[in-house]
């Protein structure tokens, strides 16, 4: 395909968006705030070609698509990243809880509504997306939790939380 013929198909997919779609449903295309990610199949020793990109859109190698942090390798390691920093900081509020003198039974509850919430938040959607070392890094970090007094001894492991969630989901949708 020739970047004359790419660059007219993608401003004809454009203005497809722009007018009729967003018009039908009573919306508007912002180019300012609209992001290009383009999702890269890495095969052995080739690289592919990215597209030229499109006029007035940037192109980026991630973003966060509601609270889940995708990138152009399709791997959930970013997401784990920023999921574990957002963690850590938490830890911070739960010592300055325990320092208050906050029960152990409250500082547990208060763990697992926001900590294991917010490791659970859609996990479905990038739990498969993980590398070996992902889940390793969840279990690293709910230990640490455990060995802090934060979390009790009850909440199971990262990867039968990943099987119990996708279970959840198959049998939700088997449900209906």
């Amino acid at each position: 395909m020739t970047r004359t013929l790419w660059y007219r198909q993608q401003t004809q997919v454009l203005d497809w968006v722009k007018y009729p779609w967003a018009s039908r449903n009573n919306l508007r295309l912002n180019r300012t705030k609209s992001k290009e990610l383009i999702f890269i199949r890495q095969k052995c020793g080739q690289s592919s070609q990215p597209p030229p990109p499109c006029p007035d859109i940037e192109r980026v190698g991630c973003a966060k698509v509601l609270g889940i942090t995708l990138n152009d390798r399709l791997s959930a390691t970013d997401h784990v990243n920023n999921l574990l920093t957002s963690c850590s900081s938490l830890l911070y509020v739960m010592r300055v809880l325990r320092g208050h003198g906050i029960s152990t039974e409250s500082l547990h509850d208060v763990f697992r509504a926001t900590i294991l919430t917010k490791i659970t938040y859609c996990l479905p959607a990038w739990s498969g997306l993980c590398s070996a070392s992902d889940p390793a890094k969840l279990d690293s970090f709910l230990n640490r939790c455990k060995r802090l007094g934060f979390r009790d001894n009850f909440i199971p492991t990262i990867s039968d939380i990943f099987s119990n969630a996708d279970d959840s989901l198959f049998k939700s949708d088997f449900e209906k």
